[in-house]
């Protein structure tokens, strides 16, 4: 996953955290009308808004081309674990609950399931919570960039790492707060809480 951290790969994660951030007031979370797309010009068919609809549920609200490019159809409507494989939805409804209630930022490392006569792909995804004009935490500006075999047909993920960072309401800098570790099986544990996979992080830097 090099490439997703020091070439063009990352560079939609990292320009849409630093626009998210740039809309904070302080230790505020930023409201989903303050997002413009003409901040987000260079990564929007990365980008999407997610609109929580239940718990460990959410739809898509908007998504970039490149999201329905991975999926084979359009995904607004469409909730986010529609783009999972059955075995990572567990984990993926658990980690938007923390970024909803806690509230958090998430980042995901992604695999593509394994098909036959198609190769290997590699995504990375970021969840920024957002709220809605009520002032409730329910929505979230995303990023998702893939590296790979998308081929014509769906393509869905499996999860192998999961990175959470609390939102400290008294300090505008998040704290991690804990890594899942590395591979499906153990991250999928430690998010659902059934066993001490979680590597605590007692410390203020990301």
């Amino acid at each position: 996953m090099d490439r997703f951290r020091s070439g063009a790969g990352l560079s939609p994660i990292q320009q849409a955290e630093a626009y998210w951030m740039a809309l904070r007031s302080g230790t505020d979370i930023p409201f989903r009308s303050q997002i413009d797309p003409r901040g987000l010009d260079k990564v929007l068919e990365y980008a999407f808004i997610l609109e929580r609809v239940a718990p460990g549920i959410a739809r898509f609200r908007l998504a970039g081309q490149h999201l329905c490019a991975l999926a084979g159809m359009e995904v607004r409507g469409m909730p986010l674990t529609a783009m999972f494989t059955a075995s990572a939805r567990n984990q993926i409804s658990a980690t938007l609950e923390h970024v909803f209630d806690t509230p958090a930022i998430a980042e995901v490392t992604l695999a593509g399931e394994r098909q036959n006569l198609r190769g290997s792909c590699e995504a990375r995804m970021i969840l920024l919570p957002l709220k809605s004009d009520t002032g409730a935490t329910t929505r979230i500006l995303g990023v998702l960039v893939a590296d790979g075999d998308f081929g014509r047909q769906p393509r869905r993920f499996d999860v192998t790492r999961t990175s959470l960072c609390n939102l400290n309401t008294a300090s505008p800098r998040p704290q991690i707060v804990a890594h899942a570790a590395e591979g499906f099986a153990e991250a999928q544990t430690a998010l659902s809480g059934k066993a001490p996979y979680l590597r605590l992080v007692k410390t203020d830097e990301r």
